[in-house]
């Protein structure tokens, strides 16, 4: 199947700071609860990630990150999340967060 330039538009991609974390021990796989800033547009966002095997929370607070932002929201247990952040699986099957290789505006959009 292939996907149009329309359907890439329909995703909305920007770029955030990692402003907040709490351990998230009720989720069925190891994951963290993220606020993530995305400038004054979008504001912050809540998202839950599958992430705490592969990452130390104190490590990625301050990191930029990708994520849709226009989604709609989902309940993940008793954490509504917002937004879905975006990465790649290492050789082990840990999510590796993408974001960008040097700091850019919150907020920033994918294209």
């Amino acid at each position: 199947m292939t996907a149009s330039h329309d359907d890439f538009a329909k995703l909305d991609i920007r770029v955030g700071t990692i402003i907040r974390i709490e351990p998230f021990p009720e989720a069925k796989r190891p994951s963290l609860k993220l606020w993530i800033d995305f400038g004054p547009e979008i504001g912050t966002k809540r998202s839950s990630a599958r992430i705490a095997d592969a990452y130390e929370a104190n490590a990625i607070v301050g990191r930029q990150v990708a994520a849709v932002v226009n989604f709609p929201p989902r309940q993940i247990g008793p954490f509504m999340s917002e937004c879905l952040v975006l990465g790649f699986p290492d050789s082990t099957d840990r999510v590796a967060l993408i974001g960008p290789d040097r700091a850019v505006p919150n907020g920033g959009r994918l294209f």
